[in-house]
Formats: C-alpha cells, structure tokens, sequence
C-alpha cells in the first residue's frame, strides 16, 4: 500500500497527557480537536487499528505505523483500571509520546504540551492535512528533544552517583546549548542554503592546488605518526631552557643548581646524539628527559618571578635569528657561486674540442646550406649559449621529434672563447638532416656601445663596482638579499641579444627562439602555423593567481613604471618564443627596448636580467601559447606536476638546478640526460673519468 494515500490521526485518552499517533486512511483523517469527540475518536481508533497495514520499506514514516499502550496500563496500575490522579495538573504540562522505531523496539519521548497548543486550539474547520504537515514539520525536533532529554537523563544519574563538579557541570551545559543551536539550525535551513553550501565545499575542492602533495604525502612513513619525534623535540626545548636557568644561576653564584642543571644538559645531549627521530634515541632518552624536567621544575619555582628569564629568553631568540639569517645569506651565497661555477668535467669537453679545432679542424664552405640559412620556407630556431652540451641536447631532442629534420635550421651564437669548441662538436656531430650555423657574437660589428644600451651600462663605473666591489651593499658581508642578480651571466650580451632578432637574421620573417636549458618533448613544427594575431612575441603565461605577474618584476612605486603599465597584467616566460619579425620590425621593437633600457641606467625600473626588460618591451604585444607547450620550473621547483612534464612539448629547467649541475633535481635530471651521448668519446673522456 502507496505511503501517499496515508494521512496521519491523532488522538487522546481519558488521559490529557497521552498522545497517540497512528496512520489512517484518507477516508478516516477526522481533525480531532475538541475534547468532546476525544471518545469517538478513540471507538473510531480502535475500530480500524487491526486493518492498517504498513509497509516500513515503502514508506518513509515507519517509525509511526505502530504505538504501544504499555506506558497506559502500567500507569492504571497494570490491570487497566484507571487509578487516581494525584498530579494531573502538573502531568497537563507534558505529554508521552509512544511508538516503534524501524526495528521493532518501542520508544518514548515528551513534549511540552504548551508546543502543540497549535494542534488543540485547531478550528474545527481545519483538516487533518494540517495537523499532518504540522507533524511532518517538527519530527525531526520531536526526535532530537527525545534524545536530548535522554543524555540529560543518563548524565543526571551518572552525576547522582558521583561529585558534581560546578565548573563542569557549567561547560557540560554551555556545550548543550551549542549543540542544540547548531542542530537546530541545520533543521530548520532551507534546500537552497544547504545547496548553496555544496556547491561553495565543490568549488573549493576544485581550486586547491596542492603544489607540494609528493613532499609531503600522508602516505610516507615520516608522517604515518604526526608525534613520532615529539620525545626527541621536548629534550631539545629541554636543553635550551637548562642554558637560559643555568647561566641565570651562574650569574647568581648558585653553583648548586647550575651544577644540577650542567650535568642534566650534559647526559641529554649524550641521549640525543644524532638522532632525528625518537627510534634513533638512546633507551635511556626518556629517563633522562623526566630528570631533566624535574630540575627545570625546581628551576622555575626558584626563578619563578624573576625578569632575568625574560631577557635571557629574548637575547637567545635575538641571538637565533641572526645566526639563521647569516645561514640564509650563505646558503644563497653557495647556490648561486655553486650555480655559475662551470663544472670540471663540462670545462674539460670545451678544453679538449678547443685543442682538437686548431689542431685538425679545416673549415670549409658548403653553399647549399648557406641557401638555407636564409630560406623563410624552413624552420628556423635560435639558440644563444656558451654551453656545448647543453646546446648539443637542445638540438638533439628537437630533431629527435621532428616529421621533416631536413627542414629545421638551428642558428647558433656564442662567444669567442667557446667558439671553436661549438663549432668542432657540431662538425664531428652535425643532427641528422638537419642544418646548423654556429656564429661569434663578436663577430656582429653592428653590435657596439654606440648603438646597444647595455654595452654601454657594462662599461660604466657603476656597475664595475656593483660586480668587483667586495664592500658593495650587495656583497654578502652587507647581507644584500638579492646576490641573484650579481650572477655574470647578466654582463653577457649573449643574455640580451634575444632583443636583436632582426639585426641577427634579416632575411628571416619568424623564428623560435630557445633557451639551453631546455628540452624538447615532441615536433614544434605546429608553431610556425599558430596565428598570432598582429602580435610580435608567441609565449606562454606565467602567472597563476597573485605570482609572477608585472608587479613582481617591475618597480610600480616608480611614476614611470605605473603610469605605463598594469600591475596585475601576466607575465610570460622567456625559453619557448616564437617571434614574428616582419611585426617586430614595423613596430620597432629594438627601439622600444633601448629607450626602456636606457631610464633603468640607475637600476631604478627594475633589476637587472632580460625578462623584465622583455615584459616591457612586448607589454601589449605578447601572444599568449597554450600551457602544454612549455612547462617551467624543473630547475628550481621538486613539486612540479609529472603530467604537465609528460604533455609538454618543452620543458624548461630555468632556476639554479640545472639538469648538468650537481645541485639538479634528481628525479627531473633523466629527461635531459635522455639526449646526453654518453657513448661518445669526449663525454667518456671528460665525465666517465672525474
């Protein structure tokens, strides 16, 4: 039978106090509401009580389809005859409330009878679909003040049996209060505000990112137990406060004490070792962390108000931040030495092609591929380094991708120390099909301090002493924190000549430029048939929420910087740029480069380094690529995610950890060794033998 075709019946017994619930028929719903029919109501109830048949799994209101009359009839004294009524103006207040719950068991609860004065002073005109809905409305509050009055009860009993303590008794009730009020308002909230507070728990979940989950994973053992180096830690705070107490006692000529606390210090640290976790402790540790408080116990209450502990704690904290942030600047210090130090075996390939150029190389023209070199049909890729290998897996990884090697020309430029060195690696090891150019800046005559900016802020005073000047406020004993910017690679034009491509290739109309520290993943080919859109740079966006976006490059306090450009407009990455020439030379990009360049002489605008300068210089003019085509952040970031590394067409160790430094990241390292020759005589020679 349908629960939609019930409607619910309430009636009374001769007793006031007694509410009985029962299911009936649409045809039976009577709205008992005077206390004259109460006996009608009841020959009625009993009358139809054996048809109603109820199924609990159909219907949602189980827990009403069957009421006991046992609470009755123990009352009339167990025989059915009524008894006396000695208290019934006082039971008037409440009434019981009989039924059985889904599995069968009878349960009992009372009301205030004051609560449904709703439901007796009904107008005789109202249906039992009134009395209904005002049920359906308030059983779940029915039901929490049943259980509420039951933990009251068995508290009271409990409380009867033992002391009752005031101050606990008092928070036990102020919890009550809390308990009921936030159940009551979860009771009474509407759908909408419940699923307004889902869908806000959804969107939530949806924008957290956790850069850092494969650090710290709950699933490693070091966090299986949150406290399993607390013994290990308490010892530690131990040992600072026996120093604080012992030279305050020291200081007191109490020899005693300090003696007491010298010697707890002593066995401690005996006890501690190297341990960094509680298992590498000595057995004895906790035995020794006991002795240890109880003299910092009679420690304390012999110094209890002194204001000597104050000071000494606050010296020792004093004293701590300056060893950390002497360890800080040091730290940065050796990263950075570490970072621009060339390695042995890496100097010992340029030294040994070096020697093999002079000693066997014999250059020679070959005009085909000079045909090539300007052919704006191909693709054509810049690369600017010092670094054979790392160039070497550049092209290596790029032509190892591509559909059409014979189609791909790599332009090369280095200095002239490393010159001979690039030019003899890719002689023995030209990729296969592919075209290489490898060029000496040195050997662009247009490339003077008459014409370039920055050549001719390297030659200033200024930044001779900003570099060479061991007292310079940048050197390490002044604690400047930004000794990044000191890196030589920032005095090498090598750095800056990505803002020349039209000088460098004039007959070219687009070409991908490429850092050294990147490898390359699958065919770019792709990128020469993205529409830029009239833009100049093809790059992709660095910014995520509030970092990396212009406010964190350039210096807005300045009126010239603000009054040009937006703080929160996104920056891009230099590494993967496609860059349309023929655009870049109708809207002068070199010009707009010098003139920004030239206010930063002071170093004002920004510091120094190629991006911001690039930010400025394609502010408006910058295409933005999409993600997958350059992930960054393998050279200074561990949490990077393996599937944004494993979907890129290139990924970029920028930062200090470069994949051919020991301080690389081990787990990043084997994408760039992947392209590494280690078969070749010159890497056996030079790193199979360090």
């Amino acid at each position: 039978m349908s629960t939609s075709l019930f409607n619910y019946f309430v009636g009374y017994t001769s007793r006031p106090d007694i509410l009985f619930v029962s299911v009936l028929s649409p045809s039976l719903a009577l709205a008992p509401c005077k206390m004259e029919i109460r006996r009608s109501i009841l020959l009625l109830f009993f009358l139809f009580q054996g048809t109603i048949i109820v199924s609990s799994a159909q219907s949602e209101f189980s827990f009403l389809r069957k009421f006991s009359f046992s609470n009755r009839h123990e009352e009339n004294g167990g025989d059915g005859r009524k008894q006396p009524c000695t208290n019934c103006h006082d039971e008037q207040e409440s009434i019981t409330v009989a039924y059985t719950n889904p599995s069968g068991a009878i349960r009992t609860f009372k009301i205030n009878f004051k609560e449904l004065s709703s439901l007796n002073q009904t107008k005789e005109t109202a249906g039992l679909g009134d009395i209904s809905n005002e049920l359906l409305v308030n059983r779940s509050e029915l039901s929490l003040t049943s259980r509420l009055e039951a933990n009251d009860q068995t508290r009271s009993q409990i409380q009867n049996d033992e002391p009752i303590d005031p101050i606990k008794r008092k928070r036990e009730l102020l919890r009550q209060k809390r308990r009921e009020k936030r159940t009551m308002d979860l009771i009474h909230m509407s759908q909408e505000n419940e699923t307004d507070i889902q869908n806000a728990a959804i969107n939530r979940t949806k924008y957290f990112v956790n850069k850092v989950q494969d650090r710290y994973s709950i699933w490693r053992v070091l966090y299986q137990n949150p406290m399993s180096d607390s013994v290990l830690m308490l010892m530690k705070d131990q040992i600072i406060m026996a120093k604080v107490y012992a030279s305050i006692f020291y200081s007191k000529k109490e020899l005693d004490l300090y003696q007491l606390l010298i010697m707890r210090i002593k066995e401690n640290q005996d006890a501690i070792g190297d341990a960094s976790s509680d298992n590498e402790l000595h057995e004895s540790a906790l035995e020794q962390a006991k002795a240890m408080g109880h003299a910092l116990t009679s420690a304390k209450d012999k110094l209890h108000k002194s204001e000597e502990i104050e000071k000494k704690i606050r010296a020792i904290l004093q004293l701590s931040e300056e060893k950390i942030n002497s360890a800080k600047k040091q730290n940065t210090f050796l990263v950075q030495h570490a970072a621009k130090t060339v390695p042995k075996p890496l100097h010992c390939l340029h030294l040994q092609l070096t020697n093999d150029y002079y000693n066997y190389y014999k250059e020679e023209k070959f005009e085909e591929e000079k045909s090539k070199l300007e052919d704006s049909s191909l693709y054509h890729y810049a690369v600017f380094s010092d670094n054979v290998l790392a160039t070497s897996v550049v092209i290596n990884s790029t032509v190892a991708h591509a559909k059409e090697p014979h189609k791909h020309v790599f332009h090369i430029v280095t200095d002239r120390l490393n010159f001979p060195a690039m030019k003899m690696w890719f002689r023995m090891h030209p990729p296969n099909h592919a075209t290489i150019q490898v060029q000496n800046i040195d050997n662009f005559k247009w490339l003077n301090s008459s014409y370039c900016s920055v050549l001719r802020q390297l030659e200033s005073a200024r930044i001779k002493e900003y570099y060479f000047k061991f007292n310079h406020p940048s050197s390490l004993s002044a604690g400047h924190e930004n000794l990044k910017y000191r890196n030589p690679k920032y005095l090498s034009m090598l750095n800056h000549l990505r803002f020349y491509m039209p000088e460098v290739y004039p007959k070219l109309n687009k070409i991908l430029f490429l850092d050294d520290d990147v490898v390359v993943q699958r065919d770019l080919t792709p990128l020469w048939s993205v529409n830029l859109k009239g833009m100049v740079n093809g790059a992709v966006e660095t910014c995520k929420e509030s970092f990396h976006r212009f406010d964190t490059y350039l210096n807005f306090s300045n009126p010239k910087i603000s009054e040009n450009f937006d703080p929160r407009a996104c920056g891009w990455a230099f590494g993967m740029n496609m860059f349309d020439l023929k655009e870049w030379k109708k809207r002068n990009i070199t010009g707009i480069y010098h003139y920004w360049q030239d206010l930063n002489e002071d170093r004002k605008l920004w510091k120094l380094g190629s991006l911001p300068p690039g930010l400025i210089t394609f502010y408006n003019l910058t295409y933005p690529l999409n993600r997958t085509w350059h992930v960054l952040g393998l050279g200074y970031d561990p949490a990077v995610d393996p599937k944004e590394i494993e979907s890129a067409a290139v990924v970029h160790y920028n930062g200090n950890y470069k994949p051919w430094l020991d301080l690389a990241i081990a787990k990043y390292k084997h994408y760039w060794s992947n392209y590494v020759k280690f078969d070749n005589p010159y890497i056996q020679r030079c790193f199979m033998n360090d």
